[in-house]
């Protein structure tokens, strides 16, 4: 008798798993979602009973729809109570989807157990998830491919593989239905659409797949090593060390040749750090014992690895000491982070608000502003580069910008990361630590409203490289 009353209610679920759903109150029962893949109708209902519940900390939108019409749900998972981090400054940026293949549902559900993770945390009051959600934002998209997830197969409804449809190379690989032409997919031109408009400088990317238990990063096209791959390589050797002995490489090498892949598209294209990761081709068998929670615990603390560590993911330059005398800078500079920058400079901007740039040591010879208006840091005296997790003096020369005044701001600027489509940063440098050589008296301030401003405002100035290796 108990076995028919399990039967039934199972069917019961079953049968809403297959109606439209647009909101919902109640979510997928535990004991069936612990020991069945999602259906969309089960994760729309698990999705919106999270926004419903946990306001505070998840914003639920639509970013688009699948080519059957189905929603695309975009989870936005945060401390929305702070726009920024405790300290003022932004937050991280993570960005998470899963389901481009309907048929790899272990990937599908490695993003929900992620997203999972950060909000039961937070409601428990995990100390850990806190801190996170005070800095940092997770943007999860769990089920980009619903109509494949509900039929079961890998390509979406017009039979396209999702992931072979990016502006990446599209193509140019052996391959199979990538579709039309770039982003002829109602899908990937929506996942695009958010990266450029909503996460433009995520500080990771995540996309869930299953297949071969590895993570893969760039490049899926050629078999040689990304410009971050010291990044990559620090990461592979932390998780392997520590939590993990899943096989972290090359996607080239780790797979085969793969183009059009939203992995090169998040690197190459955005550049973000971006790794795809798949879980193992034994797909879990449906309504055994194992909870797909167990089943996922070691991929799920890879990915916690990866979260909590998010502000690593890049150059983080700190001017250990820096000396101003006449046009000249002498500075001293350490990279915090894990992340190689052969693009960084100083800026000024003056008490009046005019931008001044370095001029360079020999500017008839080598000028510091080169053709296309791009400026050439690797001049003598324009600019300088730092390693992961190293530190460089270097002298920069202003020729004659009145910095030695005391009455503006020095900045640095500098790319986030080696790959040429990575984001371009300007953070204003205590004055305090500014010493002036023969002025009297002189000394910056703390940086004004306005000049912080316009120092922000300089990645609109000068225009970052727009080819990428």
């Amino acid at each position: 008798m108990s076995r028919l009353v399990a039967v039934l209610a199972l069917s019961s679920i079953l049968a809403v798993s297959i109606a439209p759903v647009a909101t919902a109150q109640v979510g997928q029962p535990e004991i069936i979602q612990e020991h069945w893949y999602h259906s969309y109708a089960t994760l729309a209902l698990d999705v919106n009973a999270w926004a419903d519940d946990y306001p505070e900390i998840v914003n639920l939108i639509v970013v688009g729809n699948t080519e059957m019409g189905r929603n695309l749900w975009m989870l936005q998972i945060s401390d929305w109570n702070n726009e920024t981090k405790p300290d003022g400054t932004p937050k991280e940026v993570v960005y998470i989807d899963g389901g481009h293949h309907g048929n790899e549902h272990l990937g599908t559900e490695l993003a929900f157990l992620t997203a999972e993770h950060y909000i039961e945390g937070w409601e428990e009051g995990d100390q850990g998830v806190i801190d996170v959600l005070s800095t940092t934002e997770l943007h999860i998209l769990i089920m980009l491919n619903a109509d494949g997830n509900d039929f079961d197969t890998r390509w979406n409804i017009n039979q396209v593989d999702l992931n072979r449809n990016y502006d990446h190379y599209w193509n140019t690989c052996p391959t199979t239905q990538p579709g039309s032409d770039a982003f002829s997919e109602s899908e990937t031109l929506a996942n695009s659409v958010y990266m450029n408009e909503v996460v433009p400088h995520a500080d990771l990317y995540v996309t869930m797949h299953t297949g071969v238990w590895i993570m893969l990063y760039p490049w899926g096209k050629w078999p040689e090593q990304p410009p971050d791959w010291e990044l990559f390589h620090s990461i592979r050797d932390e998780v392997n060390a520590n939590i993990s002995e899943i096989p972290i490489r090359n996607a080239n090498q780790g797979l085969y040749p793969n183009c059009g892949t939203s992995r090169d598209y998040g690197y190459g294209v955005m550049g973000y750090p971006t790794f795809t990761f798949e879980t193992d081709d034994e797909q879990f068998l449906l309504g055994s014992i194992e909870s797909v929670s167990d089943r996922l615990a070691e991929e799920l603390d890879v990915m916690v690895y990866l979260i909590e560590n998010v502000w690593y993911w890049r150059a983080r330059l700190v001017v250990d000491s820096m000396e101003v005398e006449g046009g000249v800078v002498k500075l001293s500079v350490s990279n915090l982070g894990r992340a190689t920058t052969s693009n960084a400079t100083l800026t000024y901007v003056s008490g009046d608000g005019e931008i001044w740039m370095p001029v360079g040591f020999e500017p008839e010879t080598y000028p510091c502003n080169g053709s296309e208006m791009h400026f050439n840091y690797s001049s003598p005296g324009c600019g300088f580069a730092v390693n992961a997790t190293n530190n460089t003096e270097t002298m920069i020369d202003f020729g004659d910008a009145p910095i030695s005044d005391g009455e503006g701001q020095f900045s640095l600027f500098y790319q986030k990361r080696v790959i040429d489509a990575s984001t371009m940063v300007s953070e204003p440098i205590n004055g305090s630590i500014v010493d002036f050589r023969g002025a009297s008296e002189n000394a910056l301030s703390s940086p004004s409203v306005v000049i912080s401003v316009l120092c922000v405002l300089l990645s609109a100035v000068i225009p970052r490289r727009d080819e990428f290796d």
